[in-house]
């Protein structure tokens, strides 16, 4: 890479690194950035996630006052995100290049309108449920299922698995909207440290990329954390929309 290449790839990690604790689709920043600089996609897609993984760390260390507020929540999202992205990093290594290319656009779109209409049909359960239930602050087997299969899908390819994982727990929870962006960084780490435990022993990996990924992510992921907490859910959740169709437009 030439100095002007390793600057834009540092510079993406640390753009995804505030993206990764804010809006959640971090990889559809920097993974582009590195198959621009010219790696093969494969080997940008691996090198993405570990190089994005210190920015799931600096930025669940950000949020850890929010995760702390529900821990049985917190653990639910650990677990399944990790045990999912086993089996979504295995995919990777096993499959063609590409399969999901033509669903990952739709699916991104799909879940991004979901977290903006998630106030609505929150609203409408909890009307037809029973009014003297309590809230929803732990995970049904349902939305443990959903939460799993996202993990799958961030140790597969990961972009935009963050707004998938809000979708799951806006839906599926009635935790206020800051705890669930927290979860959603905590459950991006989660996937990403066990796959790249996975990557770093079998898959080819471009070591400079992640270098300036984890440099440029470790900053941006803590930012966006301090971003994230201060911005109204209404705000966030509109940013997260907005984000979600750029990302449907530009990979279509």
């Amino acid at each position: 890479m030439t100095g002007l290449e390793q600057l834009a790839v540092l510079a993406a990690g640390l753009g995804a690194g505030v993206l990764t604790s804010t809006v959640g689709v971090a990889s559809l920043l920097s993974f582009p950035v590195l198959v621009a600089v010219g790696l093969p996609p494969v080997v940008a897609n691996a090198s993405n996630t570990v190089g994005m993984t210190p920015a799931g760390l600096s930025g669940s260390f950000g949020y850890r006052k929010e995760l702390r507020e529900h821990p049985r929540a917190t653990a639910a999202v650990i677990l399944t995100c990790a045990v999912g992205s086993v089996g979504g990093a295995a995919l990777l290594l096993a499959l063609p290049p590409g399969v999901f290319e033509a669903v990952v656009p739709w699916l991104i779109l799909f879940t991004c309108l979901l977290v903006g209409a998630s106030p609505p049909p929150n609203k409408w359960l909890r009307r037809h449920d029973d009014p003297d239930a309590e809230q929803r602050h732990v995970m049904s087997p349902v939305t443990t299922f959903f939460a799993a299969v996202t993990g799958v899908y961030g140790g597969y390819f990961g972009a935009g698995s963050g707004v998938m994982m809000m979708a799951v727990l806006g839906l599926g929870t009635d935790l206020e909207f800051r705890i669930v962006n927290a979860l959603k960084t905590l459950a991006v780490m989660a996937a990403n440290v066990i796959a790249t435990l996975i990557f770093v022993v079998v898959a080819d990996l471009d070591w400079a990329a992640v270098g300036l990924l984890a440099a440029g992510s470790v900053v941006g992921g803590y930012v966006g954390s301090r971003i994230g907490r201060k911005l109204p859910a209404t705000l966030l959740r509109s940013g997260v929309v907005v984000a979600g169709v750029i990302a449907f437009v530009t990979m279509v």
